[in-house]
């Protein structure tokens, strides 16, 4: 991404028109992106800029939730995520949603990857902007190519991850992972608290 002031040119009214198929949100969020960015060293490296954004969309453009929930019933987390210390550390990419079998689109998006990884099936969908929702295990008949719609049953959860059924979520941003539930409404908002006595 760069975040030179192209205002009237031939690239800027590209990257205008580009933004249009981005979730609103994420158009907002990314002109915050542009304005910090403005303020930062350059030229950043490409892995700084690139968690740079994922960190600061992610946070930013849908801190509030904007998608529906992947899983019919209650909203049961098995196991949450659990960010890494390092790009390739220990931790868990994801969360693991109780599930009653029944897998939804949690939002529009156009299908990625439908296959096996391993012994287990996955899916993965692409929502723009360089965000991805993957899903696992799971059976689906869907193939790449196809668009998907909120809340359009997308597979079928298998048995085998969790002791009880559960579906593995995980999102990226730009290849980033980040917390899925930014997406699903269940990170409240930062409160600043104050940092000394307000009567002194």
């Amino acid at each position: 991404m760069c975040f030179r002031n192209t205002v009237g040119t031939r690239s800027h009214r590209a990257e205008r028109s580009a933004s249009e198929t981005i979730p609103l949100p994420h158009r907002r969020s990314y002109a915050v992106v542009a304005l910090i960015g403005s303020r930062m060293p350059r030229p950043l490296p490409h892995d700084i800029r690139m968690r740079f954004v994922a960190i600061v969309v992610a946070a930013l453009a849908v801190v509030t939730g904007s998608w529906d929930w992947p899983t019919d019933g209650a909203h049961v987390i098995v196991r949450p995520y659990i960010a890494p210390a390092t790009e390739y550390g220990p931790g868990h990419r994801g969360v693991d949603l109780a599930s009653d079998g029944t897998l939804r689109a949690p939002a529009d998006g156009v299908v990625t990857f439908a296959g096996v990884v391993v012994d287990r099936g996955v899916l993965s969908i692409s929502h723009g902007g360089g965000l991805i929702s993957s899903y696992e295990p799971v059976t689906t008949e869907l193939v790449a190519g196809d668009a998907v719609h909120r809340g359009d049953v997308i597979g079928t959860v298998e048995p085998g991850h969790c002791t009880q059924l559960c579906v593995h979520l995980g999102v990226r941003v730009d290849g980033e992972y980040v917390s899925p539930l930014l997406y699903l409404g269940g990170v409240p908002r930062s409160v600043l608290l104050p940092t000394r006595d307000p009567g002194r």
